[in-house]
């Protein structure tokens, strides 16, 4: 368990790192640990101002993480439209948006029993 709990935490900060590297802005982690019947551990959630912003952010947290942990994401969908790209890598998602779109489904109050960490730029979580 506690090495599942380094590799979250290494997950994370490589995730940051990639959406960081390319500019992406408001990033949330949502830690979903204490809520019964969760899919994963953590939601990242993220936006960029324009759907060639989020298909880079995507891009950069793949290669960040698969230079890395040598990991790739399970399933990856919404890269055609890039208006909301979702990464799935099992114990943490990451939620890609355009502003409007992370606006109009405003996932932080779906989840509002979770513990909500706002990231500043170049600061490690929590």
């Amino acid at each position: 368990m506690n090495e599942n709990k380094k590799n979250n935490e290494a997950l994370l900060a490589l995730i940051i790192e990639g959406i960081e590297n390319v500019k992406g802005e408001n990033i949330t982690i949502l830690d979903l640990r204490s809520i019964e019947n969760t899919a994963c551990d953590y939601f990242v959630i993220c936006d960029g101002n324009s759907n060639t912003q989020v298909n880079a952010i995507s891009g950069s947290v793949q290669r960040t993480v698969s230079k890395e942990l040598k990991d790739k994401p399970w399933h990856v969908e919404g890269t055609d439209q890039a208006n909301w790209v979702l990464m799935d890598y099992i114990n943490i998602v990451v939620h890609i948006f355009q502003k409007e779109t992370r606006d109009y489904y405003n996932i932080e109050d779906l989840w509002g029993d979770a513990k909500i960490t706002q990231v500043t730029s170049n600061q490690s979580t929590q």
